[in-house]
């Protein structure tokens, strides 16, 4: 645990906005889940999207993860920080034949999530071993934007497809070695986790699919982002995901292997983006606290509506007072906070807002030209990984740089 002077400290040496990011935390979640679900063949995939920093990702390889990737550009991340190929999975929709050709020479196992792509590969690559994704057709997740089954989402085969499946896979003389899908984020419900898992476990006979290898259940682990929220019981889920597995296996005929891929569960709570109040502005009937970040550094409050705890570092015995926490973005809509109590906010005063580890820098983007912030990891007490931040200057140089004229 970084604790609030060492953030503070970090805040000083390394300037704002920065993210700080818990390497021992992130490397003790992954362990967790073995530990939570006592099956011997259990792997995880760490989902690459929810945070791709070299140094967080460099730690989870030492510790033996894999990694869930959803691009080409992901896969090609991945062998050059050293994961082995057996160790990355690539689970895309909506891809170009392009992507998948490029992918298909880099030898990772592919999840094909679409009667569309899976008659191409019939046709054009016989043989061919691969994963299917299907849709679990059960509907979760912390936002509606987040949920990844049922009827109104893009991903994945339909379970009433499986008999089309079975056809095209026969055509094409393919070897399914595995079958997953994927609920949503930020899963609500255990129950949801447990039907998920029975929906697609329902359809995996050796009938249907003679030479499966494993069964990948997706992430979507939730994490608590709210005070008032509770922590999952992860020990008592985790038994109940092992015992259906178990059974499902003795059903099959053999042991298969386990895999899951969460990505906000293994680092959303390692990670703080530290930000400087620079402006305290009274507008009639609401007190803003305007800082020196903005929504495209942290755009989950304006996507998806999302709580991240805010800690005054600074002043943190301060009188309670009611704030907008606003950014420096050129959009009404720039808020981290709304109407939130925090102890009195003064000019120059560190922020830390929490739980800004996953889906946060790896979904930043450089609008109003403001350059992301830089980004250090921590692990062992000392920082083990730093990422600079540009300066303005080089922003514009490496913008211009990437064009030319005609």
């Amino acid at each position: 645990m970084i604790s609030d002077e060492s953030l503070l400290e970090f805040a000083k040496e390394y300037g704002t906005p920065l993210y700080v990011y818990d390497g021992d935390l992130v490397v003790e979640r992954y362990r967790d889940l073995f530990k939570f679900i006592p099956y011997d063949r259990l792997k995880i995939h760490y989902a690459l999207k929810a945070n791709y920093n070299p140094g967080l990702l460099t730690l989870l390889r030492d510790a033996g993860a894999g990694l869930d990737t959803v691009s080409p550009g992901e896969v090609v991340y991945a062998l050059k920080l050293g994961f082995p190929r057996e160790r990355i999975i690539y689970t895309a929709n909506n891809m170009t034949d392009a992507e998948f050709e490029q992918v298909l020479a880099m030898d990772v196992v592919m999840n094909i999530g679409s009667l569309s792509r899976l008659r191409k590969i019939a046709k054009q690559h016989p043989g061919m071993k691969l994963c299917l994704r299907f849709n679990p057709d059960v509907c979760d997740g912390d936002n509606e934007k987040t949920m990844t089954g049922g009827d109104l989402t893009k991903f994945g085969i339909l379970l009433e497809s499986v008999e089309e499946v079975k056809a095209l896979v026969k055509e094409g003389n393919l070897r399914v070695i595995g079958l997953h899908e994927h609920t949503g984020s930020g899963l609500q419900h255990a129950e949801s986790v447990y039907q998920s898992m029975d929906n697609l476990m329902a359809i995996a006979t050796p009938e249907n699919f003679p030479d499966l290898e494993f069964l990948d259940f997706g992430g979507g682990f939730k994490v608590p982002y709210k005070p008032e929220e509770r922590r999952v019981d992860y020990v008592a889920m985790g038994a109940e995901i092992a015992r259906r597995f178990t059974a499902f296996t003795e059903r099959y005929g053999r042991r298969l292997d386990m895999l899951f891929e969460p990505g906000k569960y293994m680092v959303a709570e390692a990670g703080h983006l530290l930000t400087e109040v620079n402006t305290i502005k009274c507008n009639r009937t609401r007190v803003i606290a305007g800082c020196d970040s903005g929504f495209p550094q942290l755009i989950r409050p304006v996507l998806y509506g999302a709580y991240h705890q805010i800690r005054n570092l600074s002043n943190p015995a301060g009188k309670p007072v009611v704030y907008d926490v606003c950014g420096n973005i050129c959009e009404t809509g720039d808020r981290f906070a709304e109407q939130r109590e925090l102890p009195e906010i003064r000019e120059y005063d560190i922020l830390a807002v929490g739980n800004a580890g996953a889906y946060c820098y790896s979904m930043g983007g450089v609008y109003n030209l403001r350059p992301m912030p830089g980004e250090i990891v921590v692990s062992g007490g000392k920082v083990v990984s730093e990422r600079r931040k540009l300066t303005t200057e080089e922003l514009a140089v490496q913008i211009l740089g990437e064009c030319s004229a005609k």
